[in-house]
């Protein structure tokens, strides 16, 4: 359980330390704040995820274990989105806000928790590139597509939705990812003047991100928000609940045994990720659930992960 741990104490240390900054005015409250997430979206992160995607083995994409990690997003992601229908208070929500509760319900942190834990409790890494691919090439583009429509004011018509795929396709981070992808493939040597700046620049988005999430700590409390509590909760249950549940589901269904079983639902108990929060501090919609769900689900996804550990015997 020692790379369970190592991974929360990562994320807790880097959000303390963003807390603090934020409390003594070194991270200055507000606007400037977010240029931590801008500088993450636009530069850092894109570097991590090429260097990432694009040194993992290409067999590992195929594995059936990732076919019940997408399984269990996409399910998880409409649960949200039929629920949150039905839940008061929901003509005060957007579209983009919508999309961004459904987004935190489903998107795991694959990376500064979910590769100690691959690496440490699973035994091997080659699990976590191939979710980074079907998230940042797959998903990723059709949540900022949405979030570029409404910020774009257009109300939908197909000229706004068209421009915001253009423009999420377009994005460096998706971008970043495909490039990495077709390095995977085609089995591509990057030159290492060009992959040691990447892998130094793309070593400080979680950090970045990590510190503006504690700093934005100091101005709201989790739950503070009486129109987006349902929603934090909501999200925060299928993710930690649900999402695990509907991956054991999927692993029976395709006859995973053994290791791959065990494997498909501990990845789906990762907490939500922190890009889901880089993207809504971004876009400035969405930002209070996606980052209360991203702070409940860290404290949360720790027992349940020891819980499944212990029910498979590990």
């Amino acid at each position: 359980m020692i790379g369970v741990i190592t991974g929360f104490a990562i994320i807790m240390v880097v959000i303390a330390v963003g807390y603090v900054l934020g409390r003594t005015k070194i991270i200055p409250p507000g606007e400037a704040r977010l240029m931590l997430n801008r500088v993450a979206f636009y530069a850092a992160t894109p570097a991590l995820l090429f260097t990432v995607v694009s040194t993992s083995p290409p067999q590992a994409l195929f594995s059936p274990v990732i076919a019940v990690s997408l399984l269990a997003t996409l399910l998880t992601g409409a649960v949200f989105l039929a629920v949150a229908r039905l839940l008061p208070g929901r003509e005060q929500h957007s579209a983009a806000d919508t999309a961004m509760g459904a987004a935190a319900a489903s998107y795991v942190n694959s990376n500064n928790i979910g590769l100690p834990v691959s690496m440490y409790v699973l035994g091997s890494a080659a699990y976590i590139p191939p979710i980074l691919v079907i998230q940042m090439v797959l998903l990723t583009p059709l949540l900022l597509a949405v979030l570029g429509a409404s910020g774009a004011g257009a109300g939908g018509t197909t000229r706004a939705v068209l421009g915001a795929v253009r423009t999420a396709l377009l994005s460096p981070i998706v971008v970043a990812s495909a490039a990495g992808l077709v390095v995977c493939l085609t089995s591509m040597t990057v030159p290492e003047p060009v992959m040691a700046p990447l892998e130094i620049l793309g070593g400080a988005s979680i950090p970045m991100i990590l510190m503006s999430f504690g700093a934005s700590l100091n101005t709201t409390s989790v739950l503070d928000s009486p129109k987006d509590r349902s929603r934090v909760l909501l999200a925060t249950g299928l993710k930690t609940l649900v999402m695990p549940l509907l991956a054991w589901l999927l692993a029976l269904a395709l006859s995973l045994e053994g290791q791959e079983r065990y494997a498909a639902i501990i990845l789906a108990a990762l907490p939500t990720a922190q890009n889901v929060y880089n993207y809504a501090a971004t876009f400035r919609k969405g930002t209070i659930v996606a980052r209360d769900t991203v702070m409940l689900t860290t404290f949360a996804s720790l027992p349940v992960m020891l819980l499944i550990a212990a029910l498979s015997g590990r």
